[in-house]
């Protein structure tokens, strides 16, 4: 079994019926109908049937729409403009990441970029939107093509069908590749964490940062360990979720750049440097404030930055929730209030739930096996109420903080 980029369900017919002057006319019939619910479907397809598409053009419309609709958290209003299939879009990368990795290559001074596994060609359409010259290479005819509609109204990029290790790089003048990690085949894909099986393998990958500026993408849970020396390491995070690993080499590479963290979503973006040699931050005493830092921080290293900033410490050894006295705004962490910190007992938590009228709650936990959803039934919680359930270790005891977001 190998790794693949597969092209999400979409078979040869589909794409055929999709890439006509009717099917692209019926996805923009169909995008003006709201598929709300399955009668609206049905009204849709009625809609569109009368209106003299075939039932296939219309099947293929429809599910095009949907993967638009989902498509709009990736690449927002610019989604209504592109064609997708279903696993090309879960691999695709967001529109506001694959920009800051554009802008990489312009800044290097680079004219021409390979894409080495395009996908459906979310970072192709970055990169040439900054006038640079892509060759977008995917091994999968349906997605290959896909990714050529998507970049057609740009001149400076091409679409390439073969596998990357087959692509002749003469001419080239850096590489961008995101190695597809995911095995089998469709309806019966499954992730890998074996480098040698992602596609192309990443040993390859990596050997051709020897030739020329190189950046790779990668899971954000990637090991650490696995990191090459001679590169930038940085995580990036959108609206509170990890989203990628990006390795850096050569001239993409910023100066005295090692492990960093950059956080999106929450206005402009932020940076924040890591250590790959960090020590332990130190524990501190329960506070008045707890800072759930953002999961890009604490991949890169960066929690004893972070805590020195805020002028906190850590609520038990080997966690990750900063505690302090400080109200103070950072893009970097999610702030609560404490207002009750009471031994983790069931029974004497729901009580106090009770209480305070609590009927809306979020649950949070670190250090401790607690099953969030369970617990939540387990509370019947009831009231108009909101707050912020922190279950975690406190001096080595578990602990019920109840807080407010601040």
């Amino acid at each position: 079994m190998i790794a693949t980029r597969n092209n999400g369900g979409m078979d040869e017919s589909q794409l055929r019926a999709l890439l006509t002057r009717d099917g692209i006319s019926a996805v923009t019939a169909a995008s003006a109908i709201a598929l709300d619910s399955t009668a609206a479907v049905a009204r849709a397809t009625k809609t569109l049937r009368a209106e003299g598409y075939t039932p296939e053009v219309v099947a293929t419309a429809l599910t095009q729409v949907r993967l638009r609709e989902r498509a709009r958290a990736k690449f927002g209003e610019f989604a209504d403009q592109l064609l997708f299939t279903d696993d090309g879009l879960q691999q695709a990368t967001r529109l506001a990441v694959a920009a800051l990795h554009a802008g990489r290559f312009r800044d290097a001074g680079v004219h021409s970029v390979a894409d080495l596994g395009c996908g459906i060609g979310a970072d192709s359409l970055a990169l040439a939107s900054l006038d640079l010259a892509v060759t977008a290479v995917e091994s999968d005819p349906i997605t290959a093509a896909i990714a050529a509609y998507n970049l057609s109204p740009f001149s400076t990029a091409r679409v390439v069908l073969g596998t990357a290790e087959s692509f002749d790089l003469t001419g080239i003048d850096a590489v961008f590749c995101d190695p597809a990690r995911r095995l089998g085949s469709a309806g019966a894909m499954s992730r890998t964490f074996d480098p040698a099986q992602f596609t192309p393998a990443l040993d390859w990958v990596l050997s051709l940062a020897s030739e020329r500026p190189l950046g790779v993408k990668l899971g954000p849970g990637f090991p650490h360990a696995q990191i090459p020396q001679d590169c930038e390491a940085l995580w990036i995070s959108d609206g509170g979720t990890a989203v990628e690993l990006g390795l850096w080499f050569g001239s993409l590479a910023r100066p005295r750049r090692r492990f960093g963290a950059l956080v999106l979503g929450r206005g402009l973006p932020a940076e924040i440097r890591g250590d790959e040699h960090a020590r332990p931050v130190a524990s501190t005493p329960l506070a008045q404030y707890i800072y759930d830092p953002d999961p890009a921080v604490i991949r890169a290293k960066a929690l004893g930055t972070l805590a020195t900033q805020l002028d906190a410490g850590v609520v038990g050894p080997g966690l990750a929730y900063l505690s302090t006295d400080r109200r103070v705004d950072t893009p970097f962490a999610r702030r609560f209030e404490v207002t009750d910190d009471l031994a983790f007992n069931r029974k004497r938590l729901k009580a106090l739930l009770r209480d305070r009228g609590i009927g809306t709650l979020e649950i949070k936990k670190r250090g401790v096996e607690v099953d969030p959803a369970e617990l939540r039934k387990e509370l019947s919680l009831r009231g108009t109420n909101s707050a912020t359930l922190i279950i975690t270790r406190v001096d080595g005891r578990h602990r019920a903080i109840l807080a407010k977001r601040s």
